[in-house]
């Protein structure tokens, strides 16, 4: 009973940890295909890619090659590969942001198509528990256990985040409010000067003609 229930906890916790990204893409020859993720702060990320090979037991085509190039939001490089048939990049993220994987296939004549499978995971999903538990000879209770301290951690970062950027939006708010009454006070002065200023004109005007 405490097993399963350790199991449901897990699970939900899972739902809420930061999500893994694993897709399968056509890539035309000469084309460039990007894929954005969202990574914090000293989050670990991974990465696995692969060109499929559309014709099982022939060495892959020459043509079915890609150069790949994983950068921060700010232009620093942090994974760059050529004429790569498959490849794997690891890193620990030093800058928070959009993180961009772009994959281009060079020229080739007549035109091919090639499939690519990505395999691109950050926060707890990148940590490889099979070698946890075997390197730290765990049993399947401390290894859940390890799992479920890892996601909570995770989920109190994006907590500590979500409440970072909060603040951030209503002090935001805070200072276009701010500046949005102090441009009405402004308005409104200039329209109460105008105004004075126009009778000042009109009252000059009905002196000077005598007719006040």
């Amino acid at each position: 009973m405490i097993l399963r229930s350790l199991q449901i906890v897990i699970l939900v916790l899972g739902i809420l940890s930061p999500a893994s990204e694993s897709l399968r893409f056509e890539l035309q020859s000469g084309q460039t295909k990007c894929i954005a993720e969202d990574i914090k702060s000293n989050s670990m990320t991974v990465g696995k890619y692969h060109v499929v090979n559309p014709n099982e037991g022939h060495p892959l085509p020459e043509s079915h090659k890609l150069t790949v190039r994983v950068t921060s939001s700010h232009g620093n490089s942090f994974h760059s590969a050529e004429k790569m048939e498959t490849g794997q990049f690891a890193f620990t993220a030093s800058e928070e942001g959009d993180y961009m994987a772009c994959f281009w296939a060079p020229d080739h004549s007549p035109p091919v198509t090639m499939t690519v499978d990505f395999d691109w995971r950050t926060g707890v999903h990148a940590k490889d528990w099979s070698n946890v538990a075997k390197k730290g000879q765990v049993d399947v209770m401390e290894l859940e256990l390890k799992k479920m301290y890892d996601t909570v951690t995770s989920i109190q970062e994006e907590m500590y985040y979500l409440r970072a950027r909060e603040e951030e939006m209503q002090e935001l708010n805070q200072a276009t409010t701010s500046k949005m009454v102090w441009m009405s006070l402004l308005s409104l002065l200039l329209c109460l000067s105008v105004a004075g200023l126009q009778f000042w004109h009109l009252k000059t005007f009905f002196e000077k003609k005598k007719l006040i």
